[in-house]
């Protein structure tokens, strides 16, 4: 059975800075890619990150040189570290894991709210 578990949301006030992590279990975690998608109320889901198998990256033009995903495969877990944040980064954020032939398993979400 796979699992995905996001963890470490909450709220933060402008300019601070979150670390996301999701755990991923039932999968041979090195050899999918693992993203962070993000949707915020009333907008539809959009990648924010993504890293491959490989530890290429890529990220949504409105994260970049903010936001930083990274993996740890020994823990079978990747991170997002939010950084900067502002108020429409305000959304439930979504770790997924991608095998190569496409499936996709996504996790529940986890609140980042980001106000003063």
């Amino acid at each position: 059975q796979v699992q995905v578990v996001e963890s470490g949301g909450g709220l933060v006030q402008p300019g601070g800075s979150l670390r996301l992590s999701c755990a991923a279990s039932g999968i041979i975690f090195s050899v999918y890619a693992m993203g962070w998608h993000r949707q915020a109320p009333g907008k539809q889901r959009e990648l924010v990150a993504n890293i491959g198998s490989g530890g290429s990256t890529n990220y949504a033009d409105s994260v970049k040189g903010r936001f930083t995903i990274s993996r740890d495969n020994a823990k079978n877990t990747v991170y997002l570290q939010l950084n900067s944040l502002k108020p429409e980064d305000t959304a439930v954020y979504y770790c997924t894991a991608q095998s190569k032939t496409g499936e996709t398993y996504w996790g529940q979400g986890t609140q980042v709210t980001v106000s003063s």
